[in-house]
């Protein structure tokens, strides 16, 4: 509806055919095709044979609003050639790519709960030997929580490493330490100047339950102040060193301490709407 009302023909590709929630009006033109880069870039040649462009400037896309399965498409898009509205490919690949995450936070100074990336059983029992059981594990190319799973001795890492080093050998498993505190989570947009936070959102559930499989009180009831300024700090310059063009989702968990202030921790970055 934005893109009509701001004049721009727009064009919604969706694969699901009995979904209830993709109105055929807030488009001027609605496809039900695999969300694979063959047959967006059938589309959108398609589309651009029946329009003519004086620049001859291939017709943008934007992957924000659909999911992890859209953000996918992000690199095979701008590899061949398909502009993309909001955040860049790379961009992308930096917060969907979790070593190179890794790296991000650590030049930020922001932390994360220790561990690394594995692709062997192996790897996987002396990461969890060193950061010490729970641990939590799951691909690192998550698709809304897929395979995620809390860890609590060698016997299941090994199963769970088995069959995941079965099912995919390209991308390696994450493996970081299971953090038994207070999930918070932050939708955010950005402009690539600025970034905007409505609000932090309060998880009830325990840290490690799938947000898609929890609930979570809005605004949070139980931050402190210095809770809420860290979250604030952190994903603000999240955003701008993402250079984040659009929406972006952040999960914190928060860990109390009898000693000090309570210590703040990022566990993710999604670039696109929770």
């Amino acid at each position: 509806w934005a893109l009509q009302e701001s004049g721009f023909k727009s064009i919604m590709v969706n694969s699901n055919p009995e979904t209830v929630s993709t109105d055929f009006d807030t488009s001027d033109r609605l496809y039900f095709e695999a969300l694979d880069e063959e047959s967006l870039r059938d589309i959108l040649e398609n589309e651009s044979a029946e329009t003519e462009s004086w620049d001859n400037i291939p017709s943008p896309s934007i992957v924000q609003f659909g999911g992890q399965t859209a953000i996918n498409l992000a690199e095979p898009l701008s590899r061949s050639g398909m502009p993309l509205l909001g955040s860049s490919a790379e961009a992308i690949d930096l917060a969907e790519d979790r070593r190179r995450f890794e790296n991000f936070l650590n030049q930020l100074g922001i932390p994360q709960p220790p561990g690394g990336g594995v692709t062997s059983v192996d790897e996987a029992l002396s990461i969890a030997k060193l950061i010490g059981y729970p641990v939590l594990v799951r691909p690192s190319y998550v698709l809304g929580g897929r395979a995620m799973e809390i860890v609590h001795d060698a016997s299941e890492l090994t199963r769970y490493m088995s069959l995941a080093i079965e099912l995919d050998t390209k991308h390696p498993i994450l493996i970081d330490k299971y953090l038994e505190g207070k999930e918070v989570e932050v939708d955010a947009i950005g402009d690539g100047e600025r970034v905007l936070i409505p609000g932090i959102m309060e998880h009830i559930e325990r840290a490690g339950v799938h947000s898609g499989d929890s609930m979570a009180v809005y605004p949070g009831v139980n931050l402190t102040e210095p809770e809420i300024e860290t979250i604030v700090n952190y994903a603000i310059r999240i955003g701008l060193g993402l250079n984040i063009r659009g929406l972006m989702n952040i999960q914190f968990v928060i860990m109390p301490s009898s000693t000090q202030g309570s210590s703040v921790y990022v566990l993710e970055v999604n670039p696109r709407a929770s």
